[in-house]
């Protein structure tokens, strides 16, 4: 008999569901880590290397690993060219964020739809 009162409580609140936003699909997609930039090199030196391996995991802990051992001065050119993409998108960020919104008020339009303006202008004429 508790689990039953319990278990009701709990539906109520399972019930309650936040909506996820919708994502914009023009907006900027982030930039890869420097990380991220190495193991693109890296995934096409490791196929080469290794045809027979197919699994990601096996890849992406190859790819740990040989980051992990890199000194700093080795790690440098991606290091640099993950901050290159960084300003990139700072830039796109920028411009997305700052252009003017277009809605009825900017483009000069009533509330009223088209069908409603031509209706009364027919009124009028009769």
């Amino acid at each position: 008999m508790k689990s039953r009162a319990r278990s009701s409580g709990a539906d109520s609140r399972l019930s309650v569901r936040k909506s996820k936003a919708e994502k914009d699909p023009n907006k900027p997609k982030r930039p890869p880590s420097a990380f991220f930039v190495f193991m693109e090199d890296f995934r096409k030196d490791y196929k080469e290397k290794h045809p027979n391996v197919k699994q990601v995991s096996v890849i992406g802990k190859a790819g740990g690993d040989k980051w992990k051992s890199l000194s700093d001065a080795e790690k440098a050119p991606f290091v640099s060219k993950a901050e290159k993409l960084k300003a990139e998108y700072n830039k796109k960020m920028d411009a997305y964020n700052n252009k003017p919104t277009g809605g009825p008020t900017a483009s000069g339009d009533s509330d009223k739809s088209k069908s409603e303006v031509n209706d009364e202008d027919e009124e009028g004429d009769e």
